[in-house]
């Protein structure tokens, strides 16, 4: 796995075309196409900077938010150095990228499916919601704590059923782990796919092993390389084995990963 993914993977310059962003720590980022023909919504890739020298050796990486035949966009909270210096890059800027990268989700088409999104979890979902064969069996639940005009959501929205819910306060997070629980259960019979942070992944798998719901959710881990070689994004699978992220996710079975 790791070999095959070595060898496959490309590493591009591309350059950077612009931002669209509101004043906030949520940036959009397209850069041109680095010549891939086809991904998988869910896969990621990483970005460097050219103009980082030395100082940032290592790329981030980010989960592929929707392509076309021109660009490759992604959603980026401002969050460390490496964000704040993407989300003031300039256009023409040259961006360094490798990827598509790991396994994406499930599409099986004219199948209910429920897609959980927590926060930055949005991201993947919009390119897997314009990809989708029937995206009329999909329904996206949204869960963030920021305003809901920073994320991509209102386009989203007006591609499928879709809700969202605001935490306000750490007193709504009952509330919410119930309408995600109730949401889970109408689509026991299909798929539920989630994004977002670790403790919005733990509640989902938690509902989805108690009452047998068929999930897959992706993970959400510090990488360096993103092929397999640095052993930087390590967890457990269902076993107890240690996999890593980049190379076997990230996005997993519910019941294949520890979290």
């Amino acid at each position: 796995m790791v070999e095959r993914n070595c060898r496959e993977v490309k590493v591009r310059e591309v350059r950077f075309l612009g931002t669209w962003d509101e004043p906030s720590d949520f940036v959009e980022l397209t850069l041109e196409n680095p010549g891939w023909e086809s991904y998988r919504p869910g896969q990621f890739a990483m970005l460097r900077a050219k103009l980082w020298g030395l100082e940032l050796p290592w790329g981030r990486p980010f989960s592929i938010s929707r392509v076309d035949a021109e660009t490759v966009t992604f959603f980026v909270q401002v969050v460390g150095r490496g964000t704040s210096r993407l989300a003031r890059l300039r256009p023409d800027d040259v961006v360094i990228i490798w990827g598509p990268l790991g396994n994406g989700f499930s599409a099986p088409p004219e199948t209910p499916t429920l897609l959980l999104a927590g926060g930055m979890g949005i991201a993947p979902f919009r390119g897997y919601i314009e990809n989708h064969p029937t995206p009329e069996f999909l329904h996206l639940l949204f869960a963030h704590r920021a305003s809901i005009d920073f994320y991509p959501y209102s386009s989203m929205s007006q591609k499928v059923r879709a809700d969202a819910v605001q935490e306000h306060s750490a007193d709504d997070l009952p509330d919410i782990i119930a309408r995600i629980e109730a949401a889970m259960d109408e689509y026991s019979g299909g798929l539920v796919l989630a994004c977002g942070p670790t403790p919005f992944l733990r509640t989902v798998q938690a509902h989805a092993l108690k009452k047998n719901i068929r999930a897959e959710i992706s993970l959400e881990k510090t990488m360096a390389c993103g092929v397999g070689a640095c052993l930087g994004c390590v967890c457990k699978d269902g076993q107890g084995k240690h996999v890593q992220v980049c190379a076997r996710g990230p996005v997993f079975s519910a019941a294949a990963v520890q979290i």
